[in-house]
């Protein structure tokens, strides 16, 4: 046991892990948050009402924290590329550079160019220039989604490429970018990302509801948290239906871990739980349903579902993928749940009861929750592949030994700890404070037909 703790590619897969597990967490929410912001800022800018500039100032804040941690470990994650993973670039870094680089150059540059505008330009520009930074910046961090999203999933599934010398040379960028699985991977992000910042904004709000703010900025916001999770929401599983059966058709074994399946066949259960032995090759204490797994994959009662058997040695570890896609969908149903009636309430009454105000502070962060599982699922699901069936992640590591990994794998744990307290403590922080101050733009914005006129 102590052997394969101390394993220097398990200890680089779980510094690795660490990293992007907190890395993803700041984008999910910066992505949807930028357009939630244009949202608000249109909602001003149409009806004067100074109720939505109070909204955006106060996420605007929640924005600015959020990109910055964003960026500061995004940029240690890279470090680890060329410390724990040189093999990665010498193998395929003729198509994961450029498209890193395109990300770089498309994406980065227009936050950064526009969002000292967005955050400190409400009285130095005009309000048209303030609105266009706000949807430059918005559409930065998508752009930004869009490219690593592009990368991740060429990963998964690669094509547009000739292996000449053992190593990754690119044929063709149309097929690299919008690869097999891109679409579906895209879509099903940037929706995980609506979601987590439409339950942080609900949450937020209603935990300042709570304390007895009853301004109509606070009301507004949960509102449109509670809608705008409950419209994404069936999209949500929609798209992660549309995915699994991508998944199915490229990455069958993946498919057949998160369902806990070990003998291909038709007419499988949908396990509701289970606990996989993969020494023993089978599940304990099994509680499925009839004919579920098939019946959703296959959309057929009697269809075949492919089992781990078939891929002996060439299958992801069974348990973190099997439990990780429960969490995932269990997180999505309670989300379910949560909105619709949340906002069947709130059309009813105008304002929330106490009990649905603590429910939705209680899953401020469940959109965190729904992406780090369903990121476990992608990730340790390719496994053992680096890049599926052109790079083992055995043969991408470094040779830094066990010792030294293990020490800033520490390292990283402990900071990122302080970091993640740090952030949430911040945001309860600013919700009891509540936003400080109105600021006004310059130009002509209290007549609802100013944003015409000022566009």
């Amino acid at each position: 046991m102590n052997a394969t703790i101390m394993d220097p590619t398990i200890l680089a897969r779980i510094q690795f892990a660490a990293n992007i597990s907190f890395h993803i967490l700041f984008p999910t929410i910066t992505i949807a948050m930028g357009w939630a912001l244009v949202f608000f800022k249109l909602r001003y800018r149409a009806t004067g009402d100074l109720k939505w500039m109070d909204v955006y100032h106060f996420w605007v804040k929640v924005f600015a924290l959020s990109f910055a941690l964003g960026v500061v470990s995004g940029i240690t994650m890279s470090f680890q590329f060329g410390t724990n993973w040189p093999g990665f670039m010498e193998k395929v870094g003729n198509v994961a550079g450029p498209l890193l680089a395109y990300e770089v150059m498309t994406a980065f540059f227009l936050e950064a160019v526009f969002l000292g505008i967005m955050l400190f330009g409400f009285r130095k520009v005009p309000g048209w220039a303030h609105t266009t930074a706000t949807v430059l910046v918005a559409g930065g961090t998508t752009l930004s989604a869009f490219w690593i999203i592009v990368l991740n999933s060429w990963m998964h599934t690669p094509v547009g490429f000739e292996i000449r010398n053992g190593v990754v040379h690119a044929t063709d960028w149309f097929a690299i970018i919008f690869n097999p699985s891109m679409p579906y991977r895209l879509a099903h992000m940037l929706l995980a990302s609506g979601l987590t910042a439409a339950f942080l904004i609900a949450g937020l709000s209603a935990y300042r509801w709570l304390r007895n703010d009853r301004s109509p900025a606070v009301l507004s916001a949960l509102r449109f948290g509670v809608g705008l999770a409950a419209i994404l929401i069936p999209i949500q599983i929609f798209a992660g239906d549309m995915h699994g059966l991508n998944t199915l058709k490229h990455q069958p074994q993946k498919v057949a871990a998160m369902e806990g399946n070990w003998e291909t066949g038709p007419a499988k259960p949908l396990l509701l739980f289970a606990w996989p032995d993969e020494k023993a090759r089978e599940n304990r204490f099994e509680i499925g349903v009839p004919y579920g797994a098939s019946l959703i994959l296959k959309h057929d009662p009697q269809g075949v579902i492919p089992g781990l058997n078939d891929y002996q040695g060439k299958h992801p570890p069974v348990a973190p993928v099997f439990f990780a896609f429960r969490i995932m969908v269990g997180v999505g149903m309670l989300m379910l749940l949560v909105s619709w009636g949340g906002a069947f309430w709130l059309w009813r009454r105008g304002e929330p009861h106490p009990w649905l105000a603590r429910g939705l502070v209680a899953m401020t962060f469940s959109g965190w929750v729904a992406t780090l599982a369903g990121w476990y699922v992608t990730e340790i699901g390719r496994q053992p592949w680096l890049v599926s069936g052109v790079l083992r992640t055995a043969d991408a590591v470094s040779a830094v030994p066990a010792a030294m990994v293990a020490t800033t794998l520490v390292g990283y744990l402990l900071v990122y700890a302080a970091l993640l307290a740090a952030y949430i403590a911040t945001l309860f922080l600013l919700a009891r404070k509540g936003a400080a101050g109105k600021p006004v733009e310059t130009g002509p914005t209290p007549h609802p037909n100013a944003f015409v006129a000022a566009e």
